[in-house]
């Protein structure tokens, strides 16, 4: 029971935090200058529900993994078990995630463009704080630094691309309305160009992510990990693919009458954003699995 509840927790956090720092990369960088105040003002409650989520379940975390290391479910609320937790390597990192994860619920005491910054700042450190537990830390010098760095630019490229999808359905919504139309097909461009990059870090970077735990694919020794992790591969691959049709077949026939491949667009944007939610649950499944 414990051990699903953790994966709940995990992929709620990891979604959560996913959609913080996405949605802020627009509101912060990505949307033009004039424009960001009212793309604030517009993902302002799923920015306050994804802050919140983070630092509920980041806490929930905690205490499920005191239940778990103690082999009992009644330690979740122990605070020597917690203080135990806490002394670890895991426990330290996840202390700092929490602090990051409290520090963007400060960020609503700011207005403006020092809240949204501030906002995509702690999404950031909480992205870069999850390299540093899980597969990804399984070594030490130099050999366990590169591959949580390699890790961090995972999950910074994976927030940008994924989490960036929901602010891209608001943007086409937006683009229906003559006074913003204009700046919100400039911020969909924006997302578009440095989406190419997104995704081939986060390509490149799996890729890497994949040898550095498991070696070479024909080494994979455990079945169910290695059936899951080409689950993963696969769906990831056909959210490039539906990128690709989005960004080169529909894109450019917006122009046409009738206003159909918009209209696909939205619900292929739709089904990549599905999938990719998918993938963050199987990501947060393989988490508690060993490769070796």
């Amino acid at each position: 029971m414990l051990a699903t509840l953790w994966i709940v927790l995990r992929a709620v956090h990891f979604f959560a935090v996913l959609l913080l720092t996405g949605s802020a990369f627009y509101t912060a960088l990505l949307a033009p200058r004039g424009y960001r105040p009212r793309l604030a003002q517009r993902l302002n409650t799923i920015m306050v529900g994804a802050v919140a989520l983070s630092a509920i379940s980041a806490v929930l975390m905690l205490s499920a993994q005191s239940g778990l290391m103690s082999g009992d479910w009644r330690n979740i609320g122990d605070i020597t078990t917690w203080l135990a937790v806490l002394s670890t390597r895991w426990g330290h990192v996840w202390c700092a995630v929490i602090c990051a994860a409290l520090l963007s619920m400060l960020a609503w005491r700011w207005h403006g463009v020092r809240r949204q910054r501030l906002l995509l700042l702690t999404g950031l450190i909480q992205l870069i704080l999850m390299a540093g537990v899980g597969h990804a830390a399984m070594r030490e010098g130099w050999l366990g630094w590169l591959q949580q760095s390699n890790h961090a630019l995972h999950l910074i490229g994976v927030a940008f691309w994924g989490g960036g999808l929901f602010p891209v359905l608001l943007l086409m919504r937006e683009a229906r309305q003559i006074a913003f139309r204009a700046d919100a097909i400039r911020a969909m461009m924006r997302f578009s160009r440095y989406g190419h990059l997104a995704v081939a870090l986060v390509l490149l970077t799996g890729i890497v992510n994949g040898v550095l735990i498991a070696g070479s694919p024909l080494h994979w020794q455990r079945p169910l990990w290695s059936l899951l992790l080409w689950i993963k591969v696969l769906l990831v691959g056909v959210m490039v693919a539906v990128a690709l049709v989005n960004r080169y077949l529909l894109v450019p026939r917006f122009h046409l009458a009738g206003g159909r491949a918009a209209q696909l667009f939205i619900r292929f944007t739709q089904c990549e954003l599905l999938l990719a939610i998918i993938v963050v649950v199987l990501v947060s499944v393989l988490a508690t699995l060993s490769p070796a």
